[in-house]
């Protein structure tokens, strides 16, 4: 599909209906439809919290930030060697975190920004795109984040689409797409606001919330 098909409001109706794009490369202009036969998700009570990963964030070296910085984010969950966001993609995304509904988690140390996570919230879904790590843990540290908050504001679903090592070490799992498929029509009618609380200053009861729920 080209790029002058291609609308936020298009978008969001594919994510609704359980597929998602992708580009090939960075420089292709055109994106395919992805409708895993198996879907990654990331239970909001099932994060896996090692002592390492709470030592580490208990050491309170990073600043967590939601929606700030929201075009670095993006860049820099496409600053790889392969990636599929593409141009058209990213514009997308800008667009849609305008209108309030693509969302970026920032991990910071001082006023550089060292890990982020971006995604689509739609109904109590996250959909998450895609997260980068320029420090040991820091992208482990906002999936941390990222979760606790969903949890709080009221999510149901943590759509993570594919499952890496990565993220299984963290507690998301897989499920076939028909149980996935009733569980987000479930989640795309039930409301939630990604701004209806603060993102939690403290990582201590990030850590505390996530152990007692897992």
């Amino acid at each position: 599909m080209s790029d002058r098909s291609l609308t936020p409001e298009l978008l969001m109706a594919a994510y609704s209906a359980g597929v998602f794009p992708m580009a090939e490369t960075r420089d292709d202009p055109d994106v395919f439809w992805v409708d895993p036969q198996d879907r990654g998700i990331l239970p909001l009570d099932g994060f896996h919290m090692s002592r390492s990963l709470a030592r580490h964030m208990r050491r309170r070296e990073h600043r967590a930030t939601l929606d700030v910085g929201f075009d670095a984010i993006l860049d820099g969950c496409a600053d790889r060697e392969e990636t599929w966001i593409n141009e058209t993609i990213r514009s997308l995304m800008i667009e849609l975190h305008t209108m309030g509904h693509a969302h970026g988690f920032g991990l910071w140390r001082d006023d550089q920004l060292v890990g982020g996570m971006y995604g689509l919230a739609l109904g109590s879904v996250f959909f998450g795109e895609s997260m980068f790590s320029r420090e040991r843990d820091s992208s482990k540290m906002v999936l941390a984040r990222a979760v606790d908050h969903l949890r709080r504001s009221g999510f149901q679903l943590f759509d993570t689409q594919f499952i890496t090592p990565h993220l299984a070490s963290l507690g998301a799992i897989e499920i076939p797409r028909t149980t996935y498929r009733a569980r987000l029509e479930r989640a795309l009618n039930s409301p939630a606001d990604i701004h209806a609380i603060a993102l939690e200053t403290d990582p201590q009861a990030v850590i505390q919330r996530i152990t007692q729920t897992s």
